[in-house]
């Protein structure tokens, strides 16, 4: 796929900075519309924004609910999966376009029976496998909901909203969000970041793999991890740095004979996350396209300014190598409607990054450049590549202590830092589920271990033996 100009015009310059002071003045932040079109000058009217007061669908989550599926079923689990992403995503295209509330209620009977099929499909593929699962069908309905903003604002405000501050991202460019509320300033965020000490047999070193910065635009809208040979499967863009033949249909065949953009050619692992998009009234090519524009994702792809990827070692005792192949996520994609529970983001700004934020993107000072950091888990089951729910196979060390949950051994721990040079101010945010709103919580990544073994137990002695390696 092509990529615009990284050139910013002046109106797009002004359009960002007049969105940061307002953000910044008046002693707070007010709700404005982050996405709105440089272009676009039109006013929104009152009442559109009166009669919009929810924000977006949330269903259950059932790819968390299968913890087991049988393996011979997990294949036609996983398409079944990715058809509920779609079907919400479907829903939610003709939610954002009713006129009213009675409107906007009338997608969720077909999208619960839809979700009901469907969710028949995968009890039965489980049940072929011998494993059927108890309480599917309880997962079938979703409901509407308001952002915590638009809640707090509507028992602060009653129904008086004025323009912009409707549902989320009112009429702009998106039209589903993020809005000021979104974002904070990071010189107002006391430090926040603790770590476990070093203890006695603590693996001290780091190896640091160089990868590029994704200079040669791979992306897609696959997620070859949650669902495997299902185009569009993530319905955002993804930037990828590494094996250079990843996409939804790559078996590890595929990814160990891939080329890769890594300095050590023994480094084919695959390293993706959510693109990050300028909101200046600049389209990407894939305006028209699934995973952007047909997805609600809009703006100017924003190339990192840096990538590092480091693997670093435990608090607590040595690490053992990774096994080849073994896949990771960290964070959760849908945690705006999911809830916190795997929400794993944290964003800040260089000169500040003992000031990580969860759940809201930075507003950084000028000479300062925005930071997403992807802390993976760094405990392993010491069996498995991969889970059903690609989750229950690793786990995080505790916070506290450093050490990793019984019956799990410690492997080195990749730490992903991702920079931005983005003009001050609240005029952008990362691709995402129509749904979820470009919220910063869902921010999420993923990687998959394509390490050779010789070079992997390189990392492995690095970490262990307090060096530091490339």
């Amino acid at each position: 796929m092509g990529r615009t100009s990284r050139k910013r015009s002046k109106l797009a310059r002004r359009l960002v900075a007049t969105s940061a002071a307002l953000v910044m003045g008046g002693g707070g932040l007010i709700a404005v519309n982050v996405y709105a079109n440089a272009e676009d000058g039109a006013e929104q009217p009152p009442e559109a924004a009166t009669a919009r007061q929810l924000s977006t669908i949330s269903c259950p989550d059932v790819a968390n609910r299968l913890r087991e599926v049988p393996p011979g079923a997990r294949g036609e689990v996983d398409g079944r999966l990715a058809e509920l992403d779609s079907q919400i995503t479907r829903a939610y295209d003709r939610f954002s376009k009713a006129e009213d509330a009675r409107a906007q209620e009338s997608v969720l009977p077909p999208l619960e029976e839809q979700r009901r099929s469907t969710l028949g499909e995968i009890a039965d593929a489980m049940d072929r496998a011998g494993a059927r699962p108890e309480g599917l069908g309880g997962m079938a309905p979703c409901t509407l909901r308001a952002s915590d903003q638009e809640q707090s604002q509507g028992q602060d405000q009653g129904q008086g909203q004025g323009e912009g501050e409707g549902r989320e991202g009112g009429q702009g460019q998106s039209g589903n969000g993020p809005v000021a509320g979104d974002f904070v300033d990071i010189t107002s965020v006391r430090p926040n970041v603790e770590r476990p000490r070093d203890r006695r047999g603590a693996s001290r070193g780091t190896f640091t793999t160089d990868c590029g910065r994704n200079e040669n635009g791979k992306f897609n809208p696959d997620n070859v991890i949650v669902a495997p040979g299902v185009s569009n499967g993530a319905h955002h863009m993804h930037d990828y740095v590494g094996n250079q033949a990843t996409d939804a249909f790559s078996g590890d065949d595929d990814l160990a004979n891939g080329r890769t953009s890594c300095r050590n050619q023994g480094d084919r692992s695959t390293y993706y996350w959510p693109v990050l998009r300028l909101q200046n009234g600049t389209n990407e090519d894939d305006a028209q396209a699934d995973g952007g524009g047909k997805d609600q994702n809009v703006g100017e792809i924003q190339t990192p300014d840096a990538v590092t990827l480091k693997f670093t070692g435990s608090p607590v005792s040595k690490v053992v190598a990774m096994p080849r192949f073994l896949r990771v996520i960290t964070g959760d994609a849908k945690a705006f409607t999911n809830g916190d529970a795997n929400a794993n983001a944290s964003w800040s700004c260089t000169g500040f990054e003992n000031r990580q934020l969860k759940d809201k993107y930075p507003i950084c000072p000028e000479g300062s450049k925005v930071v997403r950091t992807f802390n993976f888990q760094s405990c392993w089951d010491g069996r498995n590549t991969d889970s059903a729910n690609h989750r229950t196979h690793v786990a995080f060390a505790d916070p506290r202590t450093g050490a990793c949950p019984r019956g799990f051994r410690a492997i080195p721990k990749l730490v992903q830092r991702v920079v931005y040079d983005v003009p001050p101010g609240p005029g952008f945010a990362v691709d995402s589920f129509p749904e979820q709103l470009h919220k910063p919580v869902t921010d999420h990544g993923d990687f998959i271990n394509v390490f050779d073994e010789r070079l992997m137990r390189r990392v492995a002695s690095c970490v262990n033996s307090g060096q530091r390696c490339t």
